[in-house]
């Protein structure tokens, strides 16, 4: 299988110099907060997808990963309490506070009852196996 992936030096380096400094962000609420996306990796070995996808300060029991076919749906929340004191300003804050989702498809459907899922150190790692090919047999013709 030939895989054929865009060569981007820069990666997202420009595009968060950018934010900073001349435009404002098109992934911008109404607030004004920038929104965050989850990275993955995708690898694909001995009949199973692994996906790997960053979440960081997230809860395990805030994310939710849905499999129908061969599409897989990642979101997460996040939730904290404000924490400014009496006579405190904040200046910056870059921390993200609300949900997060991602959505890709697999070459092949998966086998949801196969699948599993382990959240260590803000990385969410999906195995998930491809679901058996129908297999096709020949009709005799009577």
């Amino acid at each position: 299988m030939l895989n054929v992936t865009r060569y981007d030096p820069y990666g997202d380096i420009f595009d968060d110099l950018m934010k900073g400094f001349w435009v404002r962000p098109m992934a911008a609420t109404e607030s004004g907060e920038t929104v965050r996306r989850i990275k993955i990796d995708v690898a694909e070995k001995d009949g199973e997808y692994r996906v790997m996808a960053e979440i960081p300060g997230v809860k395990k029991d805030d994310i939710q990963v849905a499999i129908e076919g061969d599409v897989v749906s990642l979101s997460a929340e996040t939730r904290t309490e404000k924490d400014v004191k009496e006579g405190e300003r904040v200046i910056h804050s870059e921390r993200y506070f609300g949900k997060v989702s991602r959505s890709f498809r697999l070459g092949q459907e998966v086998d949801e009852a196969k699948a599993t899922a382990k959240y260590t150190d803000g990385v969410l790692e999906l195995v998930l196996p491809k679901k058996a090919a129908a297999s096709s047999r020949r009709l005799t013709i009577q």
